[in-house]
């Protein structure tokens, strides 16, 4: 702490002036975001050049939705880095890894094996549940879990598997439903949230209306999010962001292969890439659940981070899709606008 006080009290009064000027000009336009949009915004952001961060309710948990894809693909090349597996060694599907989602796995035949490289390419470029249930069981949990936990720090709770998270959200309409074994989850996915949802667990469960706990999806999933599991705080993700682009948590290999399986030098136009300029190299994952979104970034992630700006951004209890998506685009619109308008790309 003698330290950092030292480094603050040599700063020019100019020095300390930019250094608020840009957290406060940023906090000014989160604050507006958050509210002219219902809801919930948590942001975290630091650039790594100097150290300086902002935090926007950002030291509380946050359900992470699929942003938990990071640290799994940490953990499974931590895996690799120790010559515990292989990036091309072949997984094979089980019943039990099925779940619904996006990508193409839970069709897959049963036997049907896949590299651990392409498993990790699904579950980040196209968020595949089944692929990152398959690795989290050729890892075993208490492994996810034991990297998680000293990575993403202070407020971190349980990383589950996609299973798991079905399991226990529709466990809260009724106890037996958290014994539905995968292909009945995949089934009752297929109806649309809301009560036809609620409908479809009924069915598959076999029990009559009046038995069930809640004929709520809403507050199914809000008692689910009570519990915390598959949280953590921005504060503690953005340092798990920052570790991985300093180097210090998987092999060079590995961090560039996380790094292509997290599209970097791949640009589209979803949430917060749409607020940062094209020219802006960026690693990133999304997450989405009912009313839960979430959008982790990194530009300029090359070159150890020297020149790197993390920023994690998660919202609550908006419309995962048509509300959170333009607020999303709208912190990495806010981020551009104080600290990359003259940023120099390379």
């Amino acid at each position: 702490m003698a330290l950092a006080l030292g480094l603050w009290l040599a700063l020019s009064p100019a020095e300390h002036a930019r250094a608020d000027d840009w957290r406060d000009a940023l906090r000014a336009r989160l604050e507006k975001l958050d509210r002219e949009t219902p809801g919930q915004l948590g942001v975290y952001v630091k650039r790594l050049d100097n150290g300086e961060s902002l935090s926007y309710a950002s030291d509380r948990p946050w359900y992470l939705s699929s942003s938990t894809k990071v640290p799994i693909a940490i953990a499974v090349l931590q895996q690799v880095d120790a010559g515990k597996l292989r990036t091309n060694q072949r997984l094979a599907v089980q019943d039990t890894d099925r779940i619904d989602g996006p990508g193409e796995l839970v069709w897959a035949r049963t036997g049907t094996a896949y590299t651990v490289d392409s498993l990790i390419t699904r579950m980040l470029g196209v968020s595949d549940n089944t692929a990152a249930n398959l690795l989290v069981r050729t890892i075993g949990e208490d492994t996810l879990n034991a990297s998680a936990s000293k990575h993403l720090g202070k407020g971190f709770e349980k990383l589950t598997t996609l299973t798991q998270v079905r399991r226990d959200v529709y466990g809260e309409l009724h106890p037996k439903a958290a014994q539905l074994p995968n292909q009945r989850l995949v089934e009752v996915a297929s109806e649309p949230i809301g009560p036809r949802r609620v409908e479809a667990v009924r069915r598959a469960i076999g029990v009559p209306a009046s038995e069930l706990k809640t004929r709520s999806i809403d507050e199914a999933y809000a008692s689910y999010y009570r519990k915390g599991f598959n949280s953590a705080t921005l504060e503690g993700y953005g340092g798990m962001l920052e570790q991985l682009v300093r180097g210090q948590l998987l092999s060079a290999d590995s961090t560039k292969r996380l790094f292509t399986a997290m599209k970097f030098g791949r640009r589209g136009d979803y949430r917060m890439e749409g607020g940062i300029p094209k020219s802006q190299p960026i690693i990133h994952k999304t997450g989405t659940q009912h009313r839960r979104a979430c959008h982790m970034v990194v530009v300029n992630p090359q070159d150890g981070g020297a020149r790197g700006i993390v920023i994690a951004a998660c919202t609550a209890d908006l419309d995962e899709q048509r509300q959170a998506g333009p607020v999303l685009r709208g912190v990495g619109s806010a981020v551009s606008a104080v600290l990359l308008q003259s940023a120099p790309s390379r």
